[in-house]
């Protein structure tokens, strides 16, 4: 369907990106995450550059020592709903790191100029459901599968 269109990434990405830093503690993240209403953030090192992303997923594989009521309560965050104080204080016990939790690996990133099919055929071959867009090594935007599909409705 994106075949017809000449969009690109630059047209579709997101602009204010949220990142933070390996170090960052969980809690703060997980704030974040919440605040912004995101997925997802880059981490970046003291350089800015992109050294990882954390997700909801990250985060719901990391609590899989915890009982099935603080389970819930990181479904609930992954619904949208406000965090419950106490899942926060069991956060701010275990002191965890951003670092502990991130997903590493190769990362897929993409430039502006892409179009926005290369960028669907890169998401799906890598299985990824953002990537981030560089300009001359540095970080401008992230675009996510939503910005995809808001960008096909509005090309159709």
């Amino acid at each position: 369907m994106f075949d017809e269109t000449l969009l690109t990434a630059g047209d579709l990405m997101t602009r204010d990106v949220v990142v933070v830093r390996g170090e960052t503690s969980l809690r703060e993240a997980v704030k974040l995450m919440a605040e912004r209403q995101i997925s997802a953030m880059p981490v970046v090192d003291d350089a800015g550059t992109i050294v990882g992303m954390i997700s909801e997923g990250d985060l719901l594989r990391w609590h899989q020592g915890y009982t099935e009521r603080q389970a819930r309560w990181l479904d609930k965050l992954a619904d949208g709903y406000a965090i419950a104080p106490t899942f926060l204080d069991s956060i701010r016990e275990h002191g965890n790191k951003v670092k502990a939790v991130m997903s590493t690996g190769p990362l897929a990133s993409v430039t502006e100029d892409i179009l926005a099919r290369d960028v669907a055929a890169l998401m799906h071959e890598r299985n990824v459901k953002r990537v981030p867009v560089m300009r001359d090594g540095q970080l401008v935007g992230i675009i996510a599968r939503s910005d995809l599909v808001r960008g096909l409705a509005e090309s159709l």
